[in-house]
């Protein structure tokens, strides 16, 4: 069997389960709303000054949301030793990485295009200059993001204390993709004229090298 139709048996398993608890998903959306409101409510500049802070708030609700859904994202296989049920089938332990990861970034980009659509319309913002741009970073650094994030998701869910370890070990390892992919924001926003080459080569170079690493490194981390 191919590795990747044993990502996909995997993933589909993922969105099995999803569909069945309709829990993850669900509460992400509702929690990324909130966050959305509160911004609304609590905030109010002028059209300028808002273009000027808009990108970073729309990263903030990201970070938020994805930290959210990477703690939960191997609470089912905590439950009943599911994990080591998963080690013992006959497939590269890789691929579970890979199907995790994938499902997370699924996840995100729906949470994305349900959110990110409203701060512009509750902050009565006209949208960024260079959309093709936009979306190439938003796709981009949720993938590292992603990427680092499972890793070490899994690292954390072999510990009690795994929802508080889990943040405080991703937040620094994933400020060279929040500070790249917020730059190219600004320039997708028409804030800042130019260094977006660099950025997104920092993104795409952070973004194979976080998924070659832990490719290499999950079946170790599962011995753990």
């Amino acid at each position: 069997m191919s590795f990747i139709r044993k990502v996909r048996i995997l993933l589909w398993k993922e969105v099995r389960c999803e569909l069945q608890g309709k829990e993850m998903l669900s509460t992400m959306i509702v929690f990324s709303l909130l966050v959305v409101l509160v911004f609304g409510f609590a905030i109010d500049l002028n059209k300028d000054l808002m273009g000027e802070i808009l990108p970073g708030i729309i990263w903030i609700t990201i970070i938020f949301s994805g930290i959210f859904c990477l703690n939960r994202s191997f609470a089912a296989e905590k439950q009943n030793d599911c994990l080591s049920g998963l080690m013992l089938c006959p497939l590269d332990r890789s691929t579970i990485y890979v199907a995790k990861t994938i499902m997370n970034l699924l996840f995100m980009i729906i949470v994305e295009g349900v959110t990110i659509p409203l701060f512009f319309v509750i902050f009565n913002y006209p949208g960024p200059q260079q959309i093709g741009l936009f979306v190439m970073v938003l796709l981009l650094g949720t993938y590292c993001f992603m990427a680092v994030g499972t890793f070490l998701a899994a690292l954390s869910s072999a510990t009690k204390p795994g929802e508080v370890l889990m943040p405080i070990l991703l937040i620094p390892l994933i400020m060279p993709v929040l500070l790249s992919a917020l730059i190219v924001t600004k320039v997708s926003f028409g804030l800042v004229g130019n260094g977006v080459d660099l950025f997104l080569k920092i993104l795409i170079v952070y973004g194979v090298v976080f998924t070659v690493l832990p490719m290499l490194l999950f079946d170790y981390l599962l011995e753990v």
